[in-house]
């Protein structure tokens, strides 16, 4: 397998647990936050959906500028709103990422806020860190936060141990 049908592979195989987690956000529990510190639990899902884009924008583009405001999210009011949201940006991800090579992605893509650089890597390499990893380790919180709702939490990788029981 090519290093891109490999990240294609993986963008589709995971994108089903977040699809998984994204139903079960409760949406009389919007704005619920752990600690007076986290996002809200829309916010945070909002944030979960909106990275399935990353990928596609990383191998697109050479430079994201968040001050530019390009990535504002759409009015979220359902948790069908952050499943087409995900799937959506999943699909443009997987396509954007089927127009490319391998190496179009030694390439370098630069993250930055106005004048400040966030990140500078290879691109194939902000991939993984800002279109997956991120995507995961917010995907992760999402799982806590169901857990602290009480909302039984679907099995990713096996079964949970809500499904379990």
């Amino acid at each position: 397998m090519t290093l891109i049908q490999d990240l294609v592979a993986e963008i589709e195989h995971e994108h089903a647990g977040t699809r998984k987690i994204l139903e079960r956000i409760p949406e009389d529990k919007f704005e619920w936050r752990p600690h007076e510190k986290s996002m809200t639990l829309k916010s945070l899902a909002t944030h979960v959906a909106m990275l399935s884009r990353m990928a596609g924008i990383i191998a697109t583009t050479e430079l994201l500028d968040l001050a530019d405001g390009a990535l504002k999210a759409p009015e979220i009011v359902s948790a069908k709103d952050l499943v087409s949201l995900s799937d959506k940006g999943t699909e443009e991800s997987v396509m954007a990422l089927k127009t490319k090579e391998d190496a179009d992605l030694r390439g370098k893509w630069t993250m930055r806020f106005g004048d400040r650089v966030i990140m500078q890597l290879p691109k194939a390499q902000a991939i993984r860190s800002m279109g997956l990893n991120h995507l995961y380790h917010h995907r992760a919180q999402l799982g806590v936060y169901l857990r602290l709702l009480d909302v039984p939490i679907p099995g990713l990788y096996g079964p949970s141990a809500d499904e379990r029981a």
